[in-house]
C-alpha cells in the first residue's frame, strides 16, 4: 500500500507542478469565459453592416411595403430585369430582388448579387414578403387583420414538479443546459485524462524505465498508483476551473450585463421576441426574473457532487483500460486499433444522449444507458438535472464501483504481462492470452 501511495504522489506531484498544468488550469476558465463575453459583445454590436437591395417590383404587391431594418436598406427601382442587373455592377447596392408579375404561378423571386447572400439576409426578406402576401390575402377575404393580430394567443408554460417536499419549480430549458455541459466536460475530460495514463505507460515502456520500476512494485500497484495520481491530478484541476469560472463569471456578468448598451439590446429582443410594445424597464425586468426562476431550479451542490463522483467513476474504468492499451504496444500509432472499441461507448451514448435522453429522460433506453457502468457517467449525468429517484442514482453507483473494480481487475492482467513484452505486434488474441496467464 505505501508503494501505491508513493507512486500516486509521484503522477500527481510531477504533473501538478508542471508549467502546462498551471497554464491551463488558469488559462482555460479565461477562455471560456473570454470566449462568451465575445458572444454577447457580438450580440450587443450586432450585424452594422448595411446591405443595400435594389427592389425591382414587376407584381406591384411589395412596393415600398418591405420595412428597413438595422442591416437592411430597400431602395425601389423600376424597368427591365436585364438592365437592372447591368446596373446592379455599377451601383453600390448589394443585391438586386427581382419580383416578376407572375411570382405565384411561376415562383421565380430572385435575388441577385456578386457575393452570396447571407442566410440572414435571405430570412428576413423571406419573413417580412410572407407576412406582407398574408396580410394581403386576409384584406382579400375581407378580414381585418388588426383583429387578428390582437387575438393571436401567447403563452407561456410553467413546468412544475411534484417531489415530497411539496411543488416546486422545473426549468427543462436550464436542466437541458446543465445536462449536455456536463456530460460534455465528461466526454472530453475522459479522453484527456485516460490518454494520459496511456502515454505515460508507454513512454516508461519505450523507455525501458518500467523494467526498474517492476523489480521493486507490483505491477498491478503500478497501475494503479498512475490511475489514481492522474485522477487526482483531473480532479484538482476540475475543482479549480469550477472556482475560477464561476468567479470570472459573476465578474463579467456584472460587468457587461449592467452596462446600457446591453440593456438597451435585451429590451429590444424582449420587444422582438414578445411581439409588443412593453416598457423597457418591465421588459428587462421580466427576462431578469425569468433567469433566476431558470437557475434558481438547479441544484447546484447536488449537480456538482454527482459530476464529480461519475467524473472518477468513469475516469477510473476507462483510465484502466487505457493503461491496458498502452502496455500492450510499443508506440502510439499502434493504439488506434485498440482505441475505438474503448471508445465506441462514450461516443455512442453522448450521441444518444442530446438526441433521446434529453427528449425522455424517464425511458428504458435512458434507465439502461444510466446503468451499464461504461455509458452510465454519461448518461447519468444528463438525467439527473431532470430528476432521477434516488433508488436509480445508488443503483448507478453501485454498478460503477463494482465496474470499475472488475475492470480494473482484466485491465492489471493484461497489464502485468504487456509492459515487459517488446517488439511483437499485439493482436486481440494475443491480449486473450495475456489475460489468463497464470502468476
Amino acid at each position: 500500500m505505501n508503494k501505491t501511495l508513493l507512486i500516486i504522489e509521484r503522477e500527481y506531484f510531477s504533473r501538478v507542478k508542471k508549467k502546462s498544468f498551471l497554464l491551463m488550469t488558469f488559462l482555460v476558465p479565461l477562455l471560456f469565459i473570454g470566449m462568451y463575453a465575445l458572444v454577447i459583445f457580438i450580440f450587443i454590436k450586432g450585424d452594422n453592416n448595411l446591405k443595400q437591395i435594389r427592389v425591382l417590383d414587376q407584381s406591384g404587391v411589395f412596393e415600398n411595403k418591405l420595412a428597413d431594418k438595422k442591416n437592411l436598406d430597400f431602395q425601389y427601382i423600376k424597368g427591365n430585369y436585364v438592365q437592372a442587373k447591368k446596373d446592379l455592377l455599377e451601383s453600390k447596392a448589394d443585391f438586386l430582388l427581382y419580383i416578376p408579375s407572375n411570382y405565384e404561378s411561376a415562383k421565380n423571386i430572385e435575388i441577385v448579387s456578386e457575393k452570396k447572400p447571407g442566410l440572414n439576409v435571405l430570412g428576413d426578406i423571406e419573413d417580412q414578403m410572407e407576412s406582407i402576401l398574408q396580410d394581403r390575402r386576409l384584406i382579400q377575404a375581407g378580414i381585418d387583420t388588426a383583429v387578428i393580430n390582437q387575438a393571436k394567443p401567447k403563452l407561456s408554460i410553467n413546468a412544475r414538479q411534484i417531489t415530497e417536499e411539496g411543488e416546486k419549480d422545473a426549468s427543462v430549458g436550464a436542466s437541458f443546459v446543465v445536462g449536455f455541459v456536463a456530460a460534455f466536460l465528461i466526454y472530453i475530460s475522459l479522453f484527456i485524462y485516460g490518454t494520459q495514463v496511456m502515454r505515460g505507460v508507454i513512454e516508461e515502456k519505450t523507455t525501458r524505465i518500467i523494467e526498474v520500476i517492476v523489480s521493486s512494485v507490483k505491477p498491478f500497484q503500478l497501475m494503479l498508483g498512475k490511475i489514481l495520481g492522474i485522477g487526482m491530478v483531473g480532479l484538482t484541476q476540475f475543482l479549480l476551473w469550477i472556482a475560477l469560472s464561476a468567479g470570472l463569471a459573476t465578474l463579467a456578468g456584472t460587468l457587461l450585463i449592467n452596462t446600457d448598451e446591453t440593456k438597451a439590446k435585451v429590451e429590444q429582443l424582449g420587444k422582438e421576441r414578445a411581439g409588443m410594445a412593453t416598457a423597457a424597464g418591465d421588459t428587462d425586468a421580466d427576462m431578469l426574473m425569468n433567469f433566476t426562476k431558470a437557475a434558481s431550479t438547479v441544484d447546484i451542490p447536488y449537480i456538482i457532487g454527482t459530476f464529480l463522483f461519475y467524473f472518477l467513476g468513469g475516469y477510473l474504468i476507462y483510465s484502466a483500460l487505457f493503461a491496458a492499451v498502452g502496455s500492450a504496444v510499443d508506440n502510439e500509432t499502434e493504439t488506434q486499433q485498440f482505441m475505438l472499441p474503448i471508445t465506441l461507448p462514450l461516443i455512442f451514448t453522448f450521441i444518444i444522449g442530446m438526441n433521446v435522453i434529453v427528449n425522455n429522460p424517464d425511458s428504458s433506453l435512458s434507465f439502461w444507458l444510466s446503468m451499464i457502468p461504461f455509458t452510465s457517467p454519461i448518461a447519468m449525468i444528463i438525467r439527473i438535472p431532470f430528476g432521477v429517484p434516488v433508488w436509480e442514482l445508488a443503483l448507478s453507483m453501485s454498478l460503477l464501483i463494482g465496474g470499475f473494480i472488475f475492470t480494473t481487475w482484466v485491465a492489471a492482467r493484461i497489464y502485468r504481462v504487456g509492459i515487459l513484452m517488446y517488439g511483437k505486434k499485439t493482436s486481440y488474441k494475443e491480449l486473450a492470452k495475456w489475460f489468463l496467464y497464470k502468476e
